[in-house]
């Protein structure tokens, strides 16, 4: 494995570790869908994003939208280990008093563009960003990170169609296809397949990735957009839960939270990695 992808695997066994000290002192939940994204927000952070986190609200920064916004942990951390505040603040999330709500809230910190919990609405505020991009000549893009449940919602496929057909190719979806969401299988509770020809229907230019394969991750992401004048969408499948084996792929740590043993052998599995 080269360095750079060797890199990439520290930074993001670090962040699964914080994001479980975090879930475990809080006694919160949603560590399954925090897992599942955290190599993307690694490759997205370190590598993709043109951001400056001495300078958090340039203008000329691509913005991300995490509009899975209940996986906020995973978002945190990534910020603060890229170095937007101190990782001295993890230990405030969602804790009273804390500065670091458990949906990912802007305005509490550096680095997060718009408060998110309510599904379905990351991908429109994406679209309005990327539409006002367009009318002012700015380059920057949007990348908005969504939970494969949240393409239940109606909201999602309006929002395609309106990306489409005002070619709006400086916005970029990424879809958590962990196939699990808050009650069971994706595909027992509204089947999305088949979804990549849903995209393409809706007009998108579409890839679809391990979304755990760094090398995979960066070499799709530095390439958008896919085709001129047409937004872009990543499906990338995960494994919720990953990284931790006893969580991965089990529907329990969407809303479960960690005690002293889980937390103890869960941190001895990613010390080990």
């Amino acid at each position: 494995m080269p360095d750079t992808w060797s890199n990439y695997k520290k930074l993001s066994t670090e962040i699964r570790k914080k994001v479980l000290k975090m879930m475990f002192n809080s006694q919160t939940s949603h560590i399954g869908s925090c897992f599942s994204i955290v190599d993307l927000l690694v490759v997205l952070y370190f590598k993709v994003l043109s951001i400056d986190p001495k300078n958090p609200w340039s203008k000329d920064r691509d913005r991300l939208i995490l509009s899975k916004g209940h996986a906020a942990a995973g978002l945190y951390a990534t910020l603060a280990l890229r170095g937007f505040f101190s990782e001295r603040l993890l230990d405030t999330y969602c804790i009273n008093g804390g500065v670091l709500p458990g949906h990912s809230t802007m305005r509490c910190t550096p680095g997060v563009e718009v408060s998110t919990g309510s599904l379905g609405h990351g991908l429109s505020m994406g679209a309005g960003m990327a539409l006002a991009a367009k009318y002012d000549n700015d380059k920057y893009r949007i990348f908005v990170l969504l939970s494969d449940g949240e393409c239940e919602e109606g909201s999602v496929w309006e929002t395609a169609m309106f990306a489409a057909h005002n070619k709006l190719d400086n916005l970029v979806a990424i879809v958590d296809y962990n196939k699990l969401q808050a009650l069971g299988r994706t595909e027992e509770i509204i089947g999305l397949e088949p979804l990549k020809d849903k995209w393409v229907s809706f007009g998108w230019s579409v890839k679809e990735i391990d979304g755990h394969d760094f090398s995979e991750i960066e070499k799709t992401l530095s390439k958008v957009p896919f085709v001129k004048n047409k937004p872009s969408v990543v499906i990338a499948h995960t494994i919720k839960g990953k990284g931790i084996s006893f969580m991965e792929d089990q529907v329990a740590w969407h809303y479960k939270s960690p005690n002293e043993e889980q937390f103890k052998e869960g941190l001895q599995e990613l010390e080990s990695l």
